[in-house]
């Protein structure tokens, strides 16, 4: 564990003697950096309009289709495509205002609205699929009969139009709300599949069991697909330490760098998805003489950016011989 003080400290730093920095700010989490999110995004932006509105129209003809031949597969189909419609809309609306600057009073700006885009589409899937998997259970006592053949052929028709929408959102990289476009998207996928095979088996056996007990299988499996999503964006709300971060092999990796004795309050979290940020206390002793604040703090960068993918960093440097007492200050360089 991160070698940390027994007492608690104020992070607010006093100003240090010129030629002593406290904090770095890289270029890597200055323009180019945030260059890189926007022309992710538009490319994101432009994806997801695509399958929103190929989503809105078959939803509505699965639904007509579903009432129709009374197939609950299809019901449930169009229920998860109801889900992926406001899914689909609320990412495109958290891209657009994740794109918007900075300001005094969010000084990240709005990229965390692709976290809260990310965990409101998976609580929704959650609950889509709880809801068909309630109404298969009701089925189960009393299956209605099913019109197999325009049951097939709007399955059909709506497994290509959840592949064509997969295809555009194929590259969602490390974005979490893109992430969870796909996801529902390919949750989506499945349901067609189901319905297909449920009304092979209804055509050829006329077991009409399979279509609740289809859907029944597939809400769970949603649902269980989901969990980890929904759990990985609470996490990033928490400001939980992101789960490919080792903090034991990052504080020992800051303890490697020339100077550095002790590290403490060491945080690290996450923006959105793909930004990671770290702020931590580190003592320093400057007795050699190749060794200064500047050395340090370009090596921390250095490490951190290369071995743990972190550009936007925190670092207040600490005197070795300063004593730090409880709800002080620390002593800076």
């Amino acid at each position: 564990m991160p070698a940390h003080s027994n007492c608690d400290h104020d992070h607010g730093t006093p100003p240090a003697p010129t030629g002593a920095p406290q904090a770095e700010s890289k270029s890597d989490h200055g323009y180019g950096h945030s260059h890189n999110h926007f022309d992710v995004r538009q490319q994101s932006r432009k994806k997801l309009g695509a399958v929103l509105a190929l989503t809105s129209a078959f939803m509505v003809i699965e639904a007509a289709a579903g009432f129709y031949t009374g197939s609950l597969a299809l019901i449930a189909d169009a229920g998860h495509m109801l889900g992926d419609v406001a899914a689909l809309a609320l990412a495109l609306f958290a891209v657009w205002l994740s794109s918007k600057p900075a300001g005094p009073s969010r000084t990240y700006g709005f990229h965390r609205s692709e976290i809260l885009a990310a965990l409101a589409n998976s609580v929704l899937l959650v609950l889509i699929s709880v809801a068909i998997l309630f109404e298969a259970i009701h089925r189960f006592s009393e299956p209605p009969a099913v019109q197999t053949n325009g049951m097939l052929i709007v399955a059909v028709l709506g497994l290509l139009v959840n592949l064509l929408s997969m295809k555009l959102l194929g590259g969602h990289g490390d974005s979490l709300n893109a992430k969870a476009a796909y996801l529902e998207v390919f949750s989506d996928m499945l349901a067609s599949c189901a319905v297909i095979v449920a009304g092979l088996i209804i055509a050829f056996t006329g077991w009409y069991l399979a279509d609740p007990i289809l859907s029944a299988i597939l809400s769970i499996f949603i649902v269980g697909r989901t969990w980890g999503l929904l759990k990985e964006s609470v996490d990033i709300l928490m400001e939980s330490a992101p789960r490919d971060i080792n903090i034991d092999a990052l504080t020992q990796s800051l303890l490697t760098i020339d100077g550095v004795s002790e590290v403490h309050d060491l945080h690290v979290w996450t923006i959105t998805s793909g930004m990671l940020a770290m702020s931590c206390h580190l003592t320093v002793q400057l007795e050699q003489a190749a060794v200064n604040s500047q050395n340090v703090l370009d090596q921390v960068n250095a490490v951190i950016r290369r071995d743990f993918k972190i550009t936007h960093t925190t670092i207040q440097l600490e005197s070795a011989d300063a004593e730090r007492k409880c709800n002080d200050v620390c002593a800076v360089l």
